[in-house]
């Protein structure tokens, strides 16, 4: 898939390239975001498809199709309590969260090699399907960026076209700095993802697992933009910006002066980190619904969303929103 061929690029601007390095299927999955999902042969492509399916109702009227639970609804994985490095700035995978939280660890995940620090896809909880939207640690720590905004945005307004509950599981550290990102409109393309969680009328259910910092706090799913239940593991950290970045700003002049500026740098970062880089706090507050602990989140997700089942939120009528595109 293309717009122009090889030759036409060539003509224009001088560039040899292919026809599969220009618009073959992995050039469009891992560097244009264009294609959605790869398959090795049509066999393989129609399965998917089928699968794809199996998570959406036939039409927008309807809810998405349960299917019982072989999976307890009740399960706990103990293995979860210590998935989390003590390091905050140690990654891991959040793949391991979301498998061991969702039904039988089966996971349809959409645009898997492109933006692949924010991953996105289908699975059922409870036997009824999900979306879910979740922040990477192992890539660029799991910051939100140009494409990682974008892809979020869709899959959630997706979601919210077909009725399908969106569970966000957050690790963000903030958006991604630089002249490239500030250039290419990060604040337009972050607004969408903010636009999406806003207008979605489906339930949404956020878990906090480790850092939710600034701006990119608020647009992944939280009580701000309308969250149904922000659940927050212990390891959670809901703040503007991590300790270190706080303290240095915040206590600069204090620290100029000091006699040993390193160790009541040291003092400060911990008081900070006890006092503001908690979830218990943001609990105090509203933000939080629950702190519960992880190995609890595959049945406190599930008893949310069936409070959430009869869901109804009535929009204003209008033609249509203009989503800052």
């Amino acid at each position: 898939m293309f717009i122009t061929g090889p030759e036409v690029v060539k003509t224009v601007t001088g560039e040899e390239v292919s026809f599969e390095e220009l618009g073959g299927a992995r050039t469009h999955a891992s560097r244009s975001g264009v294609a959605h999902f790869t398959a090795p042969d049509e066999r393989a492509l129609i399965e998917d498809c089928r699968y794809l399916l199996s998570f959406l109702p036939s039409w927008n009227g309807e809810q998405p199709p349960w299917e019982p639970p072989s999976d307890p609804v009740d399960r706990e994985d103990p293995e979860l309590d210590g998935l989390i490095p003590d390091e905050s700035t140690k990654p891991y995978d959040m793949h391991d969260v979301v498998r061991r939280v969702i039904d039988d660890g089966e996971f349809l995940e959409v645009h898997a090699a492109w933006a692949d620090n924010i991953i996105c896809g289908f699975a059922r909880l409870g036997g009824h399907p999900v979306g879910i939207v979740a922040n990477q640690p192992r890539s660029l720590a799991g910051v939100l960026d140009i494409d990682s905004s974008t892809k979020a945005g869709r899959f959630v307004r997706t979601c919210d076209a077909f009725n399908v509950p969106v569970v966000t599981f957050v690790d963000v550290p903030g958006f991604l700095p630089g002249t490239s990102q500030e250039w290419g409109g990060i604040i337009r393309h972050g607004a969408k993802l903010l636009y999406a969680y806003c207008e979605a009328t489906v339930p949404k259910i956020t878990v906090i697992t480790r850092k939710a910092y600034g701006g990119a706090y608020d647009v992944m799913g939280s009580k701000h933009v309308g969250a149904d239940f922000n659940f927050a593991w212990p390891t959670a950290e809901v703040a503007v910006m991590g300790s270190d970045g706080a303290v240095n700003i915040v206590f600069r002049k204090e620290l100029q002066s000091a006699d040993d500026p390193e160790a009541r740098r040291a003092e400060l970062v911990e008081e900070y980190r006890e006092r503001f880089a908690n979830p218990f706090t943001a609990a105090e507050r509203g933000y939080v619904d629950d702190v519960i602990a992880p190995r609890r989140t595959r049945p406190a997700l599930i008893h949310a969303l069936e409070a959430c089942r009869t869901k109804h939120q009535d929009v204003p009528v209008r033609k249509h929103g203009n989503i800052p595109l």
